[in-house]
């Protein structure tokens, strides 16, 4: 049944990305550069909340992960500066035993870099997740359409920047991430 869900929702994501790309392809007037890259930052891609001292299964609350970014980009005109960006963001979160209730609010940021250097725009965004009676996953997409990418010049190309996304995240919670430790909610089970 999970397949089934993540393969429903990758199709989906698919399915309406083909559609823009159509519609892309169809324009006669090509992109005159690359899109910037557009993806998950690895010290933040993934949220566990320990409840307690010890990092113990039983011990894990609330859980998220970025499985997948997608996008698309359009340089809108050779005099206008901006690059318009579309972003698909795929990701499952987890309730785990020391999860308090069946509703938490995830932060997501979407930020727009010079690339490897310096942060132009930032944007936090809150993601609302339900958990049904019984439920430990759930899978969601999360579509950023209106993501605006400055440029200096008419010739300053895409790979000039990079789009990121990611969970915002207390200092203990990077430093696991960092650490390589790994608490998934479906572990142990076939």
């Amino acid at each position: 049944m999970r397949i089934t869900i993540a393969g429903a929702i990758t199709a989906a994501l698919l399915l309406s990305g083909c559609q823009s790309v159509r519609e892309r392809l169809s324009d006669p007037v090509p992109n005159p550069g690359p899109c910037p890259n557009a993806l998950a930052l690895y010290d933040a891609h993934r949220l566990v909340e320990i409840r307690g001292e010890d990092l113990v299964y039983e011990n894990v609350g609330f859980t998220g992960e970025i499985l997948n970014v997608a996008s698309l980009c359009r340089y809108t005109d050779e005099d206008a500066r901006p690059i318009d960006m579309e972003m698909g963001v795929r990701m499952a979160f987890g309730r785990g035993p020391a999860a308090v209730g069946e509703t938490k609010t995830y932060t997501l940021f979407v930020a727009v870099t010079r690339t490897d250097n310096i942060v132009i725009h930032r944007e936090d965004f809150p993601i609302t997740v339900t958990f049904e009676r019984g439920q430990d996953r759930v899978e969601l997409v999360e579509e950023f359409s209106n993501i605006s990418i400055p440029r200096a010049e008419a010739n300053t190309s895409g790979v000039n920047f990079e789009v990121l996304v990611g969970f915002d995240l207390t200092d203990e919670q990077i430093d696991f991430n960092r650490s390589g430790l790994r608490f998934r909610v479906d572990a142990g089970q076939g």
